[in-house]
């Protein structure tokens, strides 16, 4: 049997292949029909994933997409989007232009590296490694921690965080060699510390860190580690911030054989990966949509089926498209205040800023760890390890420890609650790095 399913899969591929020679994609860029928006419209034959394919490629280019329709019903796939730079302005730059028409034009693969695996991967010049385990405080500072005490340097990474369970990526390279980690007794003993890391805050949950093949698309990933997970599982009797929530709705459309999911939430940058790469990691294939964030809310309409040709059949499996919709809403939503760091790379980095936080009671929601020509760029979410409002004194404390030209509060600092008293955490630990500063770390070198 195994053979057989093998074997139709080629003939598959070779038979998608052939139809794709056929059909080749077809795309008009478009700046005049729009007076505030670049219209981008992709013709290609159809396939399960192509729509989240396309949308990946414009979001990794940190596109903004303020409008889409899409139909794909039959054997042919047509999107339209309408979209904006960073600043709402049309695309006009040719690089870019280009880069777009050669990315979803006939040249292209539509490649895409989905993997269904989870651990350590080993690419060019790092190491990748995948988490997913119970959030708690400090655990970005105690996982930073025992990679550096391996001789590991993280030069990227991403961490996400949502309903008690954290999932991360860290891309590291070997200290000495600045290269990938290849001795299988290291990355053996990597993984099962980062995994014993991973269950200290709650055995009863999984934790996992295994070695697998492939290269993978870091957000799609984290998408699927939390999904895998089931972080949209709620709590018995969890009471939900109504106000907060994403109105997430799923009928059936019974004249035409579809179910129609409605999603109206805040718009944020992302939003339309996040919930299409939900419906395609679900098995659902969506035939129309139709999609407008030009406004502080953002609007999305989809015709579905599931993988098999059926709309949504029962109830538990409406509820199940809308709990996981809504997960993937809200894992990107960043809780508490944005910090960035901008400083010259050091073996240990993240380590040690990580632990500053930590020990002014501060835990890290999310993060974005980039590293570019020796100069690290990281973005972190911070709030207080107790629940507390974030205090703007430890704040500016942590900011002094680490330099106020190298950690900057991105937002208004001024709007932070204090807290009216100081809590144990912070008697204890507050001034345990005052009179310390990168330079004594040997992160940072002093040129006196």
């Amino acid at each position: 049997m195994a053979t057989v399913s093998y074997s139709q899969n080629i003939m598959d591929d070779e038979y998608e292949k052939f139809i794709r020679r056929m059909n080749p994609p077809r795309v008009v860029i478009d700046n005049d029909s729009c007076k505030n928006a670049t219209v981008i419209q992709v013709d290609s034959a159809n396939k399960h994933g192509i729509l989240l394919e396309v949308v990946q490629i414009l979001t990794d280019l940190n596109l903004v997409i303020t409008k889409a329709y899409i139909s794909s019903d039959g054997g042919w796939f047509m999107d339209v989007f309408n979209v904006t730079n960073q600043d709402g302005n049309k695309i006009t730059d040719e690089a870019m232009l280009d880069y777009i028409m050669k990315s979803l034009g006939p040249d292209s693969s539509f490649a895409s590296s989905m993997r269904r695996s989870v651990g350590v991967t080993t690419g060019m010049d790092y190491t990748s490694i995948e988490l997913i385990g119970s959030d708690r405080p400090g655990l970005l500072s105690e996982m930073s921690a025992v990679l550096m005490n391996l001789k590991c340097n993280v030069v990227n990474a991403e961490v996400w965080t949502h309903n008690t369970r954290a999932a991360a990526i860290m891309q590291v390279t070997d200290e000495e060699t600045g290269g990938t980690i290849n001795d299988p007794e290291r990355l053996s003993m990597m993984k099962q510390l980062l995994c014993n890391v991973l269950r200290c805050s709650n055995k009863l949950r999984d934790a996992k860190t295994i070695v697998s093949d492939g290269v993978s698309h870091t957000e799609r990933r984290l998408h699927q580690l939390m999904f895998a997970d089931r972080d949209y599982e709620r709590a018995a009797g969890e009471v939900l911030d109504e106000k907060e929530r994403p109105n997430v709705s799923v009928v059936n459309w019974q004249d035409r054989d579809y179910s129609v999911v409605t999603i109206r939430c805040k718009d944020r940058p992302k939003l339309l990966f996040d919930t299409i790469c939900t419906l395609t990691d679900m098995q659902y294939v969506v035939f129309h949509g139709n999609v407008d964030a030009e406004g502080p809310i953002a609007h999305q309409e989809y015709c579905i089926r599931h993988i098999d040709g059926s709309p949504v059949k029962s109830d538990a499996e409406r509820q199940r498209v809308i709990q996981c919709l809504e997960a993937a809403i809200e894992r990107r939503v960043s809780e508490g205040l944005k910090l960035e760091l901008c400083t010259t790379d050091r073996v240990g980095l993240l380590s040690a800023v990580t632990r500053i936080f930590r020990e002014n009671s501060l835990t890290v929601t999310r993060a974005e760890v980039t590293t570019r020509a020796g100069k690290a760029v990281n973005i972190f979410y911070v709030r207080d390890s107790s629940g507390y409002p974030v205090d703007a004194k430890i704040i500016e404390s942590v900011r002094q420890t680490i330099g106020q030209t190298i950690l900057r509060v991105k937002g208004n600092i001024g709007e932070l609650n204090p807290v009216p008293q100081e809590s144990p955490t912070r008697f204890l630990f507050g001034g345990l790095f005052k009179s310390r500063s990168f330079c004594n770390f040997g992160l940072v070198r002093s040129y006196s």
